[in-house]
């Protein structure tokens, strides 16, 4: 099977949808003649032109509530939020407007409303443009929150969101941009709320998405060195959230550690452990679990400092021997 990037996963996904379907089209900045902040849309304005591929001015609260209202009479908009921190800038037209508006109108109007960014730190982007924010996203009824963490699971899911009838946030951790991997030429759709497992194991079951599921694999890999068998659960999408994959996986290992990139406080990780703690996997446990997430600061700049801030498989590795 072929080998291509995360980028060009994204990218294929998005022109694959805007051939078949004359109602998508990808607004945002420089997403255009320069290709998109990180390039995932170059090319595509050649293709499919100015109407299609269109520049906004700089004010995502304009261009996210146009893509609002576009959705709701019949277009399917992809926003290039360019980085996921900008949410912030247009927090009332995702949370109040496009996530509430399907359960307002009583189901008579629906919102397929595709927001991608560029999402997590390791590129020297400092505090404002490296943060991970998908558990703002999960917090709020309406939206769905997807972070694929390979070229494959990027194209497939990113081509069900386009297609989904309600608001998808589809949160692109930059520094997988470059990532290569297998990724078929016939069309395939990945479903939301399916987790995958990328590693079976027998001894704690590694829970994690996005960038931290090849920090999970190296961690597996190390492990296993040592005869410890860690199985890696990507998420995929989390929310919905699959719940009983984390239950099943749990159930068999009996230990289990949360891994992911935001801040560990009040992060997403806490809901995953809410989920085997209410469940008849809690039952099943040999040790408390254990979550890894970020340290609770902005980001720095300084490249040393920035890389403390994030779990590396060093720190996963040794939440796993502490339970075992």
């Amino acid at each position: 099977m072929r080998e291509i990037t995360y980028r060009e996963a994204v990218r294929e996904a998005m022109c694959e949808e805007m051939r078949r379907d004359e109602n998508v089209f990808l607004m945002g900045e420089d997403v255009g003649v320069y290709g998109g902040g990180f390039g995932v849309s170059a090319g595509m304005l050649e293709e499919f032109g100015p109407e299609r591929v269109r520049e906004t001015p700089i004010s995502e609260a304009a261009f996210v509530g146009a893509g609002v209202g576009a959705a709701i009479t019949g277009m399917r908009p992809i926003i290039d939020l360019m980085f996921s921190d900008f949410m912030a800038v247009c927090y009332d037209q995702i949370i109040n407007q496009a996530a509430k508006m399907h359960f307002m109108f009583a189901g008579k109007v629906s919102v397929p409303l595709v927001i991608r960014g560029a999402a997590g730190g390791g590129t020297g982007a400092a505090a404002q443009h490296s943060q991970s924010l998908e558990q703002m996203y999960c917090h709020v009824p309406g939206l769905k929150v997807v972070v694929p963490s390979t070229p494959y699971d990027a194209k497939g899911l990113l081509k069900t969101a386009i297609r989904d009838d309600n608001p998808v946030i589809f949160l692109e951790q930059k520094k997988l941009y470059n990532q290569k991997g297998p990724v078929p030429e016939e069309e395939y759709l990945l479903p939301l709320g399916k987790a995958d497992k990328k590693r079976e194991g027998r001894d704690v079951t590694l829970i994690t998405y996005g960038r931290m599921v090849p920090a999970c694999l190296a961690a597996a890999d190390k492990l296993a060195g040592e005869g410890i068998e860690a199985e890696v659960l990507d998420l995929r999408s989390l929310s919905p959230l699959d719940r009983p994959a984390i239950m099943a996986s749990v159930q068999k290992t009996h230990r289990a550690v949360v891994v992911h990139e935001a801040v560990e406080f009040a992060g997403f990780g806490g809901e995953i452990v809410s989920v085997i703690m209410d469940s008849e996997a809690f039952y099943q446990l040999k040790a408390p679990v254990k979550r890894v997430g970020g340290l609770y600061c902005p980001v720095p700049f300084n490249a040393n400092l920035e890389r403390e801030t994030f779990p590396t498989p060093e720190r996963i590795e040794a939440a796993v021997r502490e339970i075992l």
